[in-house]
C-alpha cells in the first residue's frame, strides 16, 4: 500500500484489526465492536463536513448494517422512529438516538489488534471506512484527505488481476490449516515426520519471472523476512545455514526505492548486516552493481565480476576495492565469455579465472543475429 508511517499505517493497522474483531464472537470483542459502531454512527450524524443531513444518516445506516450487533444494529433506528423512506427521524428522535449511543461508548476501552485471522478482501474495504470514521470521531477531521492515496491504491489492488491471490475465499484454508506453519520450513528444505524436523531438500527455486514488478519485490521481501525470522528464533541458533541467491538482484535490493514498495529492501539490508550470526547468507547477482543497495554491498565479503563496460559500474567497483590495480580494472571491459575477476576473503589477491562449463548447459545462449536476421519470404517463424 506504500502507506506513510505517521498517518496511513495506523489506519491500515486499525482496519486489519477490525477484520479480526468481526471474526471474533467473544463478549469482550462485542463490547469493543459496539463502542466503535456507536462512536462511528455518532460521528456520521453529528460530524462536521460537507455532507447533507440525508447523506449523513444514510452513512450511519450503512455502518449499522455492516458492523451492528444484536444490541446496536439497524433495529435500534426503528425504535427511535427511523423513516427509511425519507432517511430521517420523526420529531426530535435523532437526539434521543444519539443519547442512546452514549451508553455503548467506553473511553477506557482497549482497541483490538490484528490476530492473523483470514478475512474476505472486500471486508477490509468496509473496515477502512470504519477506521476513518473512528479517527474522525476522535477529532482528526483531515484523516480522509491524508489517506486518500492509500485508499486509491487499495482500490487499484482490488481490481488488478495479478493481485487476485489476495482476494481468495478465506474458507479455502480450512482444510489445510497446518500449511502456514510449515510453509517456510518447506522452502528451506525441512519436513516433519512424526513431529520431528528432518532435512528433505537442498535447493528450492522460486521462479518469479512471470510476476509483475510490483508483486516480485514484495513477494521476495516477505519470503526473505519469514525465512530470517525462522532462523532467528531457531534453537540451537546458527546450526542450519541458509543461502538466499538473488538473481537479477536489482529488482529486489535497489539503492533507490521503487514506486511499488518503498521499504521492501530493508529486510535484505538487515540480513546482510545481521544474518551471519543466525546462519542466513546472501548471494547477490546483478548486471548493474551501481544500482544495488550500498548497505548490502558493503557487507559482501567476496566479489565475482564478469565483463563490465558501463563507466558507473566500473567506478563503483573501484570504490569497493581500492587495492585493485588499474591494470586489472582495465581488463574488465574486454574480458571474454566465461572469464571473471574474483577478489575478497576467498582469494589472497584479485585474480581473473575461467568458469568451468556447466552440465547440463542452461538455455541462455546469445541470439545469433548474424545467422537469423535475414530469412526468405514465407519462412516459418516460431514465437
Amino acid at each position: 500500500m506504500r502507506a506513510s508511517e505517521r498517518t496511513q499505517q495506523p489506519v491500515l493497522r486499525m482496519a486489519l484489526a477490525f477484520t479480526s474483531m468481526l471474526a471474533s464472537e467473544s463478549e469482550e470483542s462485542q463490547k469493543i465492536r459496539e463502542h466503535i459502531v456507536a462512536m462511528s454512527v455518532r460521528e456520521c450524524l453529528q460530524g462536521v463536513g460537507g455532507d447533507s443531513p440525508v447523506s449523513k444518516r444514510q452513512k450511519a445506516m450503512m455502518v449499522l448494517n455492516l458492523f451492528g450487533t444484536e444490541k446496536l444494529g439497524p433495529q435500534a433506528l426503528t425504535t427511535y422512529g427511523w423513516n427509511s423512506k425519507f432517511a430521517n427521524f420523526e420529531d426530535d428522535n435523532e437526539q434521543r438516538f444519539i443519547d442512546h449511543l452514549q451508553g455503548f461508548i467506553d473511553d477506557g476501552i482497549k482497541m483490538p489488534r490484528y490476530e492473523n485471522q483470514p478475512f474476505k478482501f472486500e471486508v477490509l474495504a468496509d473496515c477502512f471506512d470504519l477506521a476513518l470514521l473512528l479517527q474522525e470521531a476522535h477529532g482528526n477531521r483531515q484523516i480522509r484527505d491524508h489517506c486518500s492515496q492509500m485508499i486509491t491504491r487499495f482500490k487499484w489492488v482490488s481490481e488488478r488481476e495479478e493481485f487476485s491471490f489476495l482476494r481468495c475465499d478465506p474458507n479455502s484454508f480450512a482444510e489445510n490449516e497446518k500449511i502456514p506453519s510449515t510453509f517456510i520450513e518447506g522452502l528451506i528444505g525441512v519436513s516433519r515426520e512424526g513431529g520431528y524436523p528432518s532435512k528433505s531438500g537442498q535447493i528450492t527455486i522460486i521462479d518469479l519471472n512471470d510476476a509483475a514488478d510490483e508483486v516480485v519485490e514484495i513477494a521476495a521481501a516477505v519470503i526473505a523476512r519469514m525465512v530470517f525470522e525462522k532462523l532467528r528464533r531457531a534453537t540451537p541458533r546458527n546450526k542450519y545455514p541458509v543461502h538466499m541467491i538473488l538473481e537479477e538482484a536489482h529488482r529486489y535490493i535497489a539503492q533507490k526505492p521503487s514506486r511499488y514498495a518503498i521499504d521492501a529492501s530493508r529486510i535484505f539490508e538487515r540480513i546482510a548486516k545481521e544474518g551471519r550470526k543466525y546462519g542466513a547468507f546472501l548471494l547477490v547477482a546483478s548486471q548493474r552493481p551501481s544500482e544495488l543497495s550500498r548497505t548490502v554491498l558493503s557487507q559482501c565479503s567476496n566479489f565475482v565480476v564478469h565483463r563490465i563496460q558501463n563507466p558507473d559500474d566500473l567506478a563503483h567497483i573501484r570504490q569497493m576495492t581500492p587495492f585493485i590495480s588499474e591494470s586489472v580494472l582495465k581488463r574488465l571491459p574486454s574480458l571474454p565469455k566465461q572469464h571473471a575477476l574474483i577478489f575478497g576473503n576467498a582469494v589472497n589477491i584479485p585474480t581473473t579465472f575461467k568458469v568451468r562449463n556447466v552440465n547440463p548447459t542452461p538455455d541462455s545462449n546469445d541470439t545469433e543475429i548474424r545467422e537469423i536476421w535475414f530469412r526468405p519470404a514465407g519462412f516459418e517463424v516460431q514465437l
